[in-house]
């Protein structure tokens, strides 16, 4: 049987790959294309930010579908198909819902109010696209997982671990992904959302993170002894992309970059990161609410900043202050105090003893 034990450097993934988006949002704010995609643009552009951004665009997302997968594969082993289905619901289709309907419109006004646009109501995913993504990769996906689950001592299951205990695995899933961007040829790559490169990339990334799971310490070992010739050849594929290619490498050497960029985070995190702690702890919790709400204050802090008479850099500072520490506030006063309000968030409903304990550490 697989160990159950809790993987704490799969919950700082997690935590990091979250991060990463918001900071990426922020820096939308000081590219000259910004308003163009939606965000408040601020007049002077660092364009040197792009540079970081390009490196991190490429696998920021696939590493969340990796992740959202390998907790799918946590998940079943003490759930039926309908616990799965009604716990992802709760999880993931809730705020989904909510989101679009009740935090998205919000940061749109904010918006529409910076540019003197009509105030209107405006339904759409925004941020939140990938909650829909991942939620029907659980519903389509979960029969074979189920049925991995149920052969797990299983020749399938054994060859997985052969062939994931050695790099073939990992160059395994590099020529499924090169062969998806070879295959569909999209435009940009790094457009992921609502298209089709996107959501069977990240169908893709789903599966292989609950396949990783799945066999156990095979992939682990393999990827935690690879780990600094992973990164070396990620940095190398950036640098070829940056120098010979201007960023617009061709698309199956972004698929390669991507993989290898992940496969370093797997390798560095399982050595590094698997241990418990308090931060981790309420970080783990927090940082689903804290997403979905972020943009509100990224929009305000934008809307209140950008037309201040200061260098760009102390606005870029002032924006993600004003982003983390608005909606850290926000779900440490509000979301998680408030009963009605956790479930919509994500969070499960707490018991009155919890809520006592909330009071004292507050």
């Amino acid at each position: 049987m697989l160990t159950t034990e809790r993987r704490y450097d799969i919950d700082w993934l997690r935590v990091i790959a979250i991060g990463l988006l918001i900071l990426y949002h922020v820096g939308f704010v000081f590219l000259p294309w910004g308003v163009f995609i939606g965000f408040i643009q601020n007049g002077d552009s660092i364009d040197s930010l792009w540079n970081p951004m390009s490196m991190l665009n490429i696998w920021r997302i696939p590493l969340l579908f990796f992740v959202s997968g390998m907790g799918v594969c946590f998940a079943i082993r003490k759930r039926s198909w309908k616990q799965l289905i009604l716990e992802r619901t709760r999880r993931i289709l809730v705020p989904f819902l909510f989101g679009i309907i009740c935090i998205v419109p919000l940061h749109v006004f904010i918006w529409q109010k910076f540019y003197k646009q009509d105030i209107t109501y405006n339904l759409h995913p925004s941020h939140l696209w990938f909650l829909a993504n991942i939620f029907i990769y659980v519903l389509v996906l979960s029969p074979l997982f189920f049925l991995l689950k149920k052969k797990e001592e299983g020749k399938i299951t054994s060859w997985l671990k052969w062939l994931f205990g050695t790099p073939l695995g990992l160059l395994g899933i590099m020529a499924v992904f090169a062969g998806e961007a070879l295959l569909l040829h999209p435009e940009t790559y790094e457009t992921y959302s609502m298209t089709l490169h996107g959501f069977l990339l990240g169908m893709l990334a789903f599966f292989f993170g609950f396949v990783i799971v799945h066999v156990g310490d095979a992939f682990w070992q393999t990827v935690s002894k690879w780990r600094w010739l992973l990164l070396l050849l990620a940095a190398a594929l950036f640098t070829l992309r940056y120098l010979v290619f201007d960023l617009l490498a061709p698309n199956y050497l972004k698929a390669i970059e991507s993989n290898l960029w992940i496969f370093a985070v797997f390798g560095f995190g399982y050595r590094h990161l698997n241990r418990p702690g308090k931060t981790l702890s309420y970080l783990s919790q927090a940082v689903y609410p804290v997403y979905i709400l972020h943009m509100i204050f990224l929009y305000a802090g934008s809307y209140l900043v950008v037309p201040l008479e200061t260098h760009a850099l102390i606005k870029l500072f002032l924006v993600l202050a004003f982003t983390f520490i608005g909606a850290f506030a926000c779900y440490e006063w509000i979301v998680r105090r408030v009963s009605i309000l956790r479930p919509v968030f994500g969070l499960r409903h707490i018991s009155t003893s919890a809520k006592l304990q909330v009071k004292k550490t507050s």
